[in-house]
């Protein structure tokens, strides 16, 4: 049974409250339950963190082993140029994700640390990038 891991940064707790108009208005625990449900062939694990080192610590626990990642690194996507280092590290494949088209939103949204070490790209697809991420991971 295949091991995916799905990781959010700084904010995606709120997803159902914040931003309803960019995020959506469901809370992402549930819409995980429902991923649960859509890939019952493979193991999901979910971990979230507002923290830039937990994140790291997380890549780096799991990114040896792991049989893919889906990652929204969230605001640190633009900013963390040690979360791409990290990425980069690690030999897990890596699916960089987000909710909303990064590139028709502000300026410095548009720049990616992550991007050049993912091995694929979902952007604006809401919740369902996540899916369409468990998805390649399974095919490739």
């Amino acid at each position: 049974m295949k091991h995916i891991y799905i990781l959010n940064g700084p904010n995606l707790n709120l997803l159902g409250v914040r931003e309803p108009e960019i995020y959506g208005s469901r809370r992402f625990d549930d819409f995980f339950s429902e991923l649960e449900e859509r890939f019952p062939h493979c193991r999901l694990h979910y971990f979230q963190s507002n923290h830039e080192g937990a994140l790291i610590d997380k890549l780096q626990q799991i990114g040896f082993n792991a049989d893919g990642i889906v990652l929204n690194a969230a605001g640190y996507t633009h900013t963390s140029i040690a979360i791409g280092d990290t990425v980069a590290a690690i030999t897990s494949p890596v699916v960089e994700v987000h909710i909303s088209d990064i590139y028709n939103r502000e300026p410095f949204r548009r720049n990616s640390y992550i991007q050049a070490h993912a091995v694929h790209f979902i952007c604006g697809h809401g919740l369902e990038g996540y899916a369409e991420a468990v998805s390649w991971l399974l095919e490739m």
